[in-house]
């Protein structure tokens, strides 16, 4: 990507205070864009603020919470244009185990949050004839994930979201598509690595094993590997490239 090339653009970020989140958002920021940062937590926000990336505390499973949030960034920084709902729940958990309100939970947070958040950014890509929403899936939203069948509902349907908007919108300079990573080097697989260690009995650096050989090039990945893609579907002569689920797992097929 060129030096400035989303000057004057205006990126919203969900879960933009750690993690992959974080690491899109710096990317968006460092070419240029303004970037809107979200997620519940104040101070992890606060902690992550840096010239270019301006946090605002918005939950994404809060209908009213998203639109209001949406237009108090709006008002700062002018209309969204680059949309990435990354904000969403990493859990495990048997079906025969799980609950009703562990379920929609889960559902609320990563598919519902991500329905409200384009919904709510897509007046001003329209407006401005121009936008990216660049949703952050997984490699569970490409096959199922073992003892995880609502994270694995859930990042199925953000691809069914993203793939049905690129249809709806098909001829116009607005963009959808889903990055799906593998297992990354986040906060997200640091407590997943604790959790499987004691639901399965075995050491921390076993439990981490598990989840690194999933991913088919044999490590974790870094953040800034999915940030990149992300930087990528925003650069110039992307416009083609639209209802994709872009596999990030180190050669998963």
């Amino acid at each position: 990507m060129r030096e400035n090339e989303l000057a004057g653009r205006h990126a919203l970020v969900t879960g933009g205070g750690t993690g992959i989140g974080l690491a899109i958002a710096r990317a968006l920021a460092d070419a240029g864009a303004e970037v809107t940062i979200t997620g519940r937590r104040a101070a992890v926000l606060e902690n992550a603020a840096t010239p270019g990336l301006h946090p605002l505390v918005m939950d994404v499973t809060d209908e009213g919470s998203v639109s209001d949030g949406i237009a108090v960034a709006v008002k700062a920084r002018g209309p969204v244009t680059i949309c990435v709902p990354n904000a969403g729940i990493a859990e495990g958990k048997a079906v025969h185990k799980s609950s009703l309100a562990n379920w929609r939970g889960i559902i609320a947070t990563n598919l519902d949050g991500a329905f409200l958040t384009i919904r709510g950014c897509l007046d001003g890509m329209v407006g401005e004839n121009w936008g990216r929403v660049i949703a952050v899936s997984s490699i569970a939203g490409i096959r199922g994930l073992k003892g995880a069948a609502a994270y694995t509902a859930s990042k199925h349907g953000v691809v069914g979201l993203i793939r049905a908007l690129a249809a709806d919108y098909a001829g116009m300079a607005i963009t959808f598509n889903a990055i799906c990573p593998g297992y990354v080097d986040t906060e997200i697989v640091a407590r997943n690595t604790t959790s499987i260690a004691a639901r399965a009995g075995i050491s921390q650096d076993e439990a981490l094993g598990l989840m690194v050989k999933t991913n088919a090039h044999k490590r974790l990945i870094a953040p800034e590997e999915v940030a990149e893609a992300a930087l990528w579907l925003c650069a110039a002569n992307s416009g083609s490239v639209n209802g994709q689920a872009i596999q990030i797992a180190g050669g998963e097929v």
